[in-house]
């Protein structure tokens, strides 16, 4: 049977033809492929756990920093950041492309979210294994951090996704083509978002306290 157009610009293939950004829409998967498969790998097949946690960690940190400085402003046209005011208060900055200067590739944003979406749900997946098959104070500080990296860049490209802009006395725009705001209190909400995961993760309520406690100290170190 012959094959159609459309069979034709379906699969892997088919999505890159169709992607505005290729490259970066590669870099995206890659990475976030990459430190989940090392993972694994290491924990079936190589004993040293130094070596596993350096590889995987190296991994994990150029994801993060791929995905929030390049993919999403590439592929979606969001970004955000900490910042620091002169009087040393830290507040977290969004900002959204304007739609009617560049709108997102419908193929682009489609992939941009399910590797948002899917792979902290992979991460905690592989948590759950890790307690059940592995040893847990090996691998488990591992997927912790798996974990905040992916859920940070899911609800900070979310948040700037859905929010509404600031009011326009308060909205900058850059060359007119950023939609620049702003929540101080976002930081404090970002935090307690992540350290109620540490229910989810079977963590307990001891757990999440840690846990909301390394985040509020941590969360707006990496941003900076």
């Amino acid at each position: 049977m012959a094959s159609t157009p459309g069979d034709a610009e379906s699969g892997i293939a088919g999505i890159f033809r169709q992607s505005a950004h290729p490259l970066a829409l590669f870099c995206l998967y890659l990475f976030r492929i990459a430190a989940i498969t090392v993972y694994i790998l290491c924990g079936l097949l190589i004993s040293n756990y130094v070596l596993s946690s350096v590889i995987v960690v190296v991994l994990l940190a150029m994801d993060f920093w791929n995905c929030r400085n390049v993919a999403g402003r590439t592929l979606v046209g969001l970004r955000f950041w900490n910042q620091v005011d002169d009087d040393g208060e830290s507040y977290w900055v969004f900002e959204s492309r304007d739609v009617t200067f560049r709108p997102a590739n419908p193929i682009d944003s489609k992939m941009f979210w399910i590797a948002v979406y899917t792979f902290p749900l992979l991460w905690l997946a592989l948590l759950i294994v890790s307690f059940l098959k592995f040893n847990p104070r090996e691998f488990v500080p591992i997927v912790i951090l798996a974990l905040i990296f992916n859920v940070t860049n899911a609800i900070g490209f979310t948040y700037a996704y859905v929010c509404p802009v600031t009011p326009p006395d308060t909205c900058s725009l850059t060359d007119g083509r950023w939609r620049h705001r702003s929540d101080r209190d976002a930081k404090q909400k970002w935090a307690n978002n992540l350290a109620s995961s540490g229910w989810n993760m079977g963590l307990g309520g001891l757990g999440g306290q840690i846990l909301t406690g390394v985040v509020k100290n941590s969360v707006g170190r990496v941003f900076k």
